[in-house]
């Protein structure tokens, strides 16, 4: 920030200075206009003596009620010139940039029209997750309930311009309870201006037509289960999609089974006028569909669009199940082709498990359009980004069910493998939220209906603070595999452009070349280690008091590696003066000899971040008000040294430690190189036998809670996405000539090994994939499923690094 705000000085200056003088020239004539006569006299004789007196031909001189009007002129234009600046200067914050959008908003795919995009919608109580889902055309999804198992499929059919048709199917078996009865609700509903009309046959309905300016005219039809021992619906308005379950909930009541004893049965109550505040009836824009069901039974929902006039048969019975397994054998095919899980050898059940692996990540591929709450030091309450779409990944569709910054570059590593299509659209409208500044709000929270799942501390972003660029590394994997053409690196190379002078100006340290990552609490006294949640990293030990002078290690190697393929695109797409800066700037910040200098640690021999620091802190209970009954207290840190911190390496080995190593930064004959290959394989380190851990056994807050309640998060706990790069980089150093290619391929191939056979294992043990593993027996820890970048697993069992 020290560079913009020089900026923002100089430019204020340029602005006002005149201002300044002519006011000062003022108030120095008013001043001349109070002397004495005898000196306005003898100012006179000088005056008519000049040439400006005997051209003019007469005393000059300025009232002094044009004087105090001058000046009051001057003052409102320069009070109105300052309010105008700050005006353009918090506008800013919400002005999307200004070049060409990666994304065609007018030219739609149709091919991913319809999909399982509503990432936070999800079916069972126990356990679920997709077996297969190819991101386009089909999904097999298995839901384990208590005494049941649930199957949802869904197939599409291409045609005409609004996506074509698409049929679901349930179906349901018991497991061990012959007697389980099942309800299900099916719901449609259009969150713009649509038109929905049942068609009800015999107290069931049968059909539903609906029309809107997206869809145009389309019919939903339902085809009729045998076993239906109780059939409802409900036909209603809702404002929001939020909404529905509260709105479904308030029209639902218990009813006895004809014939059923004492058996009961849930029931819609029909068609339900809703009025506005005026008493206007509202139109109908929510239908539910609800069974009573004996297992074991077969649901069928087929929607047909309108403007599809060449289709064949129905997409129901015997005509889903054709389609539904040629996209499947489609599906194994691919599977074999993209990865050679077979071919390598692994089991019919590893590679099943590679395929939900995968199948989970671009099934838990949501769209959302809305905007973001943000803020800037110039407001003091949050403003709206500007209202867009994004398409995007997310870690976990329960409990992160929208689009992470941090999170998305990772997922891209797998999905562009997969289908270069669909991270090439992903990454545009991520890009596409590049604002003026070159900022991305690192937390995609975008409208109403996301931010009620998410605590509002963490709803609003800040145009100070970062994110770890990683949408560079799919970029750069498929920029080396030659899958992006140069229209597509012509349309993303301005906004990276400016992404990248966001970060070389906002996140620069104190001395050249150096980094930090902003948005440290340096007031907090909550905290054992203040957080750094904008490097991802969350309460990975950095600096214990935060300051300006700190030096963030990671952060230097993520803008190196940055550098470097920004000068790759501007090659490719012929900038060759960007190219230039671009290569100039990557091997300055790559440079070993300047990396070690403020980053090496002498003392502990290991790169290490810089800042104002001690370990000689504590958490402590403290009296509130030690005067009340009952002498109510608090969790505060404290320092137990008298000496308190001081500016020095902060010395905990762990993640940030082996960026240099991580992001390939590190030359292959570095001696340094050998010092981290020892360190991983070390037990007391990071060594264990189900991956790195995070921060090292040794360092003083492995396995401590950050606060009184914060439980240790990236403190030991072993995290897929950086043990994937760490795997990736020991494949380079194995490949490539240096005195430790040998020890790098050695370590490469036992923690390859170990963690796929232990994120497997967990997955046989527990039917799910997990946001971490526990790095002294292996099992899964933290958020399930949690099918992103854990999904890179399949990218390790293939070896296409």
């Amino acid at each position: 920030m020290v560079a913009t705000w020089r900026l923002v000085y100089r430019k204020f200056r340029a602005i006002f200075q005149p201002f300044f003088c002519l006011w000062f020239w003022i108030l120095s004539k008013m001043v001349r206009q109070r002397k004495g006569r005898s000196q306005i006299d003898s100012s006179k004789d000088r005056f008519k003596k000049s040439k400006l007196s005997r051209r003019l031909g007469k005393e000059f001189s300025i009232s002094p009620v044009l004087i105090v009007a001058a000046a009051c002129g001057i003052t409102l234009c320069g009070f109105g010139g300052y309010k105008f600046w700050s005006y353009k200067l918090s506008s800013r914050l919400y002005t999307p940039l200004n070049v060409p959008l990666v994304i065609n908003r007018t030219e739609s795919d149709m091919s991913r029209f319809w999909g399982s995009y509503r990432s936070n919608l999800y079916f069972g109580m126990r356990l679920y997750g997709w077996l297969k889902h190819d991101g386009s055309n089909f999904g097999s999804q298995e839901i384990v309930d208590h005494d049941f198992v649930l199957n949802t499929d869904f197939v599409k059919r291409l045609g005409g311009e609004h996506g074509g048709d698409w049929t679901a199917r349930i179906s349901g078996k018991e497991m061990g309870n012959p007697t389980q009865v099942v309800s299900l609700l099916f719901y449609a509903t259009h969150e713009g201006q649509a038109q929905l009309q049942p068609v009800v046959n015999k107290k069931m309905p049968t059909e539903l037509h609906g029309h809107s300016p997206e869809l145009g005219s389309f019919t939903m039809y339902f085809a009729s289960p045998p076993k239906i021992m109780y059939s409802s619906f409900l036909v209603t308005h809702t404002p929001n999609i939020h909404s529905v379950k509260d709105i479904v909930m308030r029209n639902i009541r218990m009813v006895k089974l004809k014939g059923q004893g004492k058996k009961q049965a849930l029931s819609l109550a029909g068609h339900v006028t809703s009025r506005d505040q005026d008493g206007r009836e509202l139109p109908p824009n929510l239908f539910v569909q609800h069974w009573t069901l004996q297992l074991p039974f077969v649901v069928e929902v087929a929607f047909e669009s309108g403007s599809f006039l060449s289709r064949g048969e129905r997409l129901l019975g015997p005509a889903f199940e054709s389609l539904r397994e040629f996209y499947s054998q489609q599906f194994d095919r691919k599977f074999e082709e993209k990865f050679s899980l077979t071919s390598k050898g692994f089991s019919e059940k590893q590679v099943q498990f590679a395929q939900a692996a995968l199948s989970n990540l671009v099934g838990g591929i949501g769209y959302f359009y809305g905007s973001s709450k943000v803020i800037s030091r110039f407001f003091k309450k949050p403003v709206d980004y500007w209202d867009s779409p994004l398409y995007t990944a997310v870690p976990s569709r329960p409990f992160f069910p929208r689009g992470f910054l941090w999170d998305e570059g990772f997922h891209q590593l797998l999905i562009s493998q997969w289908d270069e299509s669909i991270s090439k659209d992903i990454i545009g409208h991520w890009l596409d939220l590049i604002n003026i500044e070159g900022w991305i709000p690192r937390e995609q929270i975008l409208g109403d209906e996301a931010r009620t799942k998410v605590p509002s501390d963490f709803v609003v972003q800040h145009n100070e603070n970062a994110n770890p660029p990683t949408l560079i590394l799919p970029i750069k994997s498929m920029v080396d595999k030659g899958v992006l053409d140069e229209g597509y690196l012509r349309k993303i190379f301005p906004r990276l452009k400016a992404w990248f002078n966001w970060f070389n100006t906002t996140q620069l340290g104190n001395l050249p070349s150096t980094y930090r990552w902003h948005g440290r609490d340096a007031n907090t006294e909550k905290e054992l280690n203040p957080k750094t949640l904008t490097s991802g990293l969350d309460d990975y030990p950095r600096a214990s008091h935060p300051s300006d002078d700190e030096r963030h290690v990671d952060l230097r190697c993520w803008m190196a590696f940055a550098a470097g393929l920004m000068a790759n695109i501007a090659d490719a797409v012929g900038e060759k003066s960007d190219a230039f800066l671009y290569r100039s700037t990557s091997d300055y910040l790559s440079d070993n000899k300047l990396l070690d200098k403020y980053h090496w640690s002498p003392k502990a021999e290991f790169y290490s971040d810089y800042g104002n620091h001690t370990k000689l802190v504590k958490l402590v209970q403290r009296s509130v008000q030690p005067s009340q009954p009952g002498n109510p207290k608090k969790t505060v840190r404290i320092v137990t040294s008298k000496q308190g911190p001081s500016l020095k390496f902060v010395n905990a080995f762990g993640y940030v430690s082996l960026f240099p190593f991580l992001l390939q930064i590190l030359d292959p004959a570095s001696p340094k190189l050998e010092k981290i290959l020892k360190d991983l394989k070390d037990p007391e380190r990071l060594w264990s036998e189900y991956g790195l851990r995070s921060l090292s056994k040794s360092d003083f807050l492995y396995q401590k809670y950050n606060t009184e309640h914060d439980a240790p998060y990236w403190r030991g706990a072993i995290w897929i996405n950086i043990n994937y790069l760490a795997v990736r980089a020991l494949d380079y150093y194995a490949s490539n000539t240096g005195p430790y290619q040998s020890m790098a391929k050695d370590i490469y191939t036992d923690l390859r090994r170990n963690l796929i056979s232990n994120i497997f294992r967990e997955y046989q043990r527990s039917g799910f994939i997990w946001e971490q593993y526990d790095d002294i027996a292996g099992n899964g820890k933290g958020s399930h499923p949690f099918t992103g970048w854990s999904s890179l697993v399949v990218v390790m069992m293939s070896e296409h690094i």
